[in-house]
């Protein structure tokens, strides 16, 4: 599995962004898909993932209520709606999957598969 991850850039506080992620090489419909985020001078954390059976999904608390994941099966891309965005967002995020339905989604070394990163910047 390929993956492209894109819509980053640059944001005022307040504002939002909508990433995506393309998946290629095989269907996206089947597998676990996170987003992660590596701020400067910090470690990877874990953002959000949907799994696609029953479409259940999960939120780190700092983004619980702001930040919304969705999935276009005939697209086989992934999105992250990013609103009310701060400067503590600002990082590189992340996408990642999965061929295992039983992985623990908040675990970054779960995820076999990652796309290339892209930056998001939230300043005035």
């Amino acid at each position: 599995v390929q993956l492209q991850a894109s819509g980053g850039g640059l944001v005022q506080p307040g504002g939002s962004l909508r990433l995506s992620c393309a998946a290629s090489g095989r269907s996206f419909s089947s597998l676990p898909v996170g987003w992660f985020r590596q701020p400067p001078g910090k470690e990877r954390e874990f953002v959000a993932a949907i799994k696609w059976s029953g479409g259940m999904t999960f939120y780190a608390d700092s983004v619980r209520g702001r930040f919304t994941i969705s999935r276009d099966g005939a697209k086989n891309t992934v999105y992250l709606q990013m609103n009310s965005l701060k400067p503590e967002d600002t990082a590189v995020y992340y996408c990642a999957a999965d061929g295992d339905l039983r992985l623990n989604v908040y675990t970054s070394k779960e995820y076999d598969y990652w796309g290339q990163g892209t930056l998001v910047t939230v300043s005035s």
